[in-house]
C-alpha cells in the first residue's frame, strides 16, 4: 500500500536526517510568512483550537461514547453481537499510545523550535495529536456509521475526515509539529483504519436503515 511505503520512507528520512526533511523547513518558512502576512489572531486561535481536538481529551471520550452509542443502536436493531463496538472502541483507545509513544522515544526528533529534548520528553515524531485524532475519530465514525443510513454515514465520514485534516493543519500552522510528523501519523492512522474497517465489516454487519429485517450493506 502507498500509505505503508510513504510511512516507511518518511521514517527512514527522519532516522537519517535525510534530504526529504527539507520539506519540513520549507513548509515552516512558508507558513511563517503567511502568518505574518495575515496577522490574524482569529486564524491563529482557530489553528490552536483545532490542534487541541487531537488531545486524548476530547478524542478518547468521543471514541468511547461513539462505541457505547453504536452498541445501543445495534441492540435495538440487531441483538447479535450488539456489544462488540464497546471492546473495539476500547482496543483502539489503548492502541494509540502503544504505537505512538515507543515511536516517539525511538526517533527522539526535536520539535520545530530545534530545542534539545528534555529528559521527560519523547520526541515529536510521529505526531501524537494527529494519530490520536485520526484513529479515535476515525474508529468512532466506523463504529457509529454502521448503524446509520448511507447518506448519514457519508456525511459522518466526510465531517470526520475534515476534522482530522483540520487537526493536522492546526498543528503545523501553530508550529507545534513539523509537516512530516503529521503526514506520517496520517499514514499510520490510515493503515489502522483500513484494518479496522475490514474487521468491522466482517464482525458487524450494517444495521438496516429501517431498524428491522436482515442486515444489508449500503453503497456509501
Amino acid at each position: 500500500m502507498m500509505l505503508a511505503v510513504l510511512l516507511v520512507l518518511i521514517s527512514w528520512q527522519v532516522a537519517v536526517d535525510g534530504p526529504l526533511l527539507g520539506l519540513d523547513t520549507g513548509a515552516r518558512h512558508t507558513i511563517h510568512e503567511l502568518r505574518h502576512a495575515l496577522h490574524s489572531t482569529l486564524v491563529n486561535h482557530l489553528g490552536a483550537g483545532l490542534s487541541d481536538l487531537g488531545g486524548a481529551v476530547p478524542a478518547v471520550p468521543v471514541l468511547l461514547a461513539a462505541g457505547a452509542l453504536a452498541a445501543v443502536r445495534r441492540r435495538r436493531a440487531a441483538p447479535a453481537r450488539w456489544w462488540l463496538p464497546l471492546p473495539l472502541a476500547a482496543a483502539a483507545a489503548a492502541l494509540i499510545p502503544l504505537l505512538v509513544v515507543p515511536a516517539k522515544a525511538w526517533f527522539a526528533r526535536p520539535g520545530p523550535y530545534g530545542l534539545p529534548l528534555a529528559p521527560d520528553q519523547w520526541g515529536w515524531y510521529p505526531s501524537g495529536h494527529t494519530a490520536t485524532s485520526a484513529i479515535a475519530y476515525g474508529t468512532a465514525a466506523l463504529l457509529l456509521g454502521g448503524t446509520l443510513a448511507a447518506d448519514a454515514r457519508l456525511v459522518l465520514h466526510t465531517c470526520t475526515a475534515m476534522l482530522c485534516l483540520g487537526v493536522g493543519a492546526g498543528l503545523v500552522w501553530s508550529d507545534y509539529h513539523w509537516l512530516l510528523d503529521v503526514v506520517a501519523s496520517w499514514c499510520l492512522a490510515g493503515l489502522l483504519l483500513w484494518a479496522a474497517a475490514l474487521l468491522v465489516r466482517r464482525t458487524l454487519p450494517r444495521v438496516p436503515a429501517d431498524g428491522g429485517g436482515p442486515p444489508r450493506w449500503g453503497s456509501g
